[in-house]
């Protein structure tokens, strides 16, 4: 009896991995995992280092990638009467999580993290979909196709 012919074969196809909607999933929800271990250490009182690949020129004049620290911008603020809330951006306009509502009320800074934890499960289960598509559309539609060159 051949190898093969043992196996169960099947006819398949992946899923796309690199749409648009999936990869902006996977990066709203490293954005959330990143913003969930900033509250647990500002919780803890211990400091968050985040970090990006660069490319410096050594000594020698070759290059090589490294870790630089970067900047994390927090996704909780307080308002002027003292009130706590955690918001979802992309680049600078604030995502809904439904029609006008588009922050978490925060009671405790303690709460930040689980609020977190219930956003990306929320994200895992397809409730945003439509509001990163949404997104998306908004963003692309700001952007304007490169002009030709003349005469090419």
């Amino acid at each position: 009896m051949s190898i093969l012919k043992s196996l169960k074969l099947t006819a398949a196809s992946p899923a796309n991995a690199s749409a648009r909607e999936h990869g902006f999933r996977a990066k709203l929800l490293r954005y959330l995992e990143e913003q969930k271990a900033l509250a647990e250490a500002e919780i803890a009182g211990t400091p968050f280092h985040a970090t990006k690949k660069v490319t410096k020129i050594l000594e020698g004049g070759q290059r090589a990638r490294v870790d630089a620290p970067r900047t994390v911008r927090k996704g909780w603020f307080t308002d002027a009467s003292g009130k706590m809330f955690f918001q979802l951006r992309y680049g600078s306009k604030p995502l809904e999580f439904a029609k006008g509502m588009n922050a978490v009320a925060v009671e405790n800074f303690a709460e930040v993290p689980g609020i977190i934890g219930s956003i990306i499960e929320a994200i895992n289960a397809g409730e945003l979909d439509p509001q990163l598509t949404s997104a998306i559309a908004e963003r692309k539609a700001n952007f304007k196709p490169k002009a030709k060159k003349a005469g090419a």
